[in-house]
């Protein structure tokens, strides 16, 4: 997340809410949000509904939920998405950038 709160204005700039979804209780997400002041929208998805409707991974082996990344349109149409393998496989921000510049 330290990245996306390095880009976060590059993503402002084309009109673009970043939203961050979490597996931990709204209290203790909320605690989190609150201890790293991140600028962009966190939410709390205990009951893994958004994981479920997504199809995001979970890997017991590898500290649980893998990351995913996805980009929507206004439209609410799925334009991008990328399923990580570790918590290292995460698209570098000016990726997503470019996919947001290409319309």
């Amino acid at each position: 997340m330290a990245q996306l709160r390095q880009e976060y204005e590059s993503f402002a700039e084309r009109d673009t809410e970043i939203v961050v979804i979490g597996p931990e209780n709204s209290k203790d997400f909320a605690k989190y949000w609150e201890k790293y002041g991140f600028p962009f929208v966190g939410l709390s998805d205990e009951s893994h509904a958004v994981l479920k409707l997504y199809g995001q991974e979970v890997n017991l082996f590898k500290l649980g939920r893998m990351p995913a990344q996805m980009l929507i349109d206004k439209n609410g149409i799925l334009r991008y998405v990328h399923y990580g393998h570790s918590m290292d496989d995460i698209p570098d921000s000016n990726e997503v950038l470019e996919l947001i510049d290409q319309g």
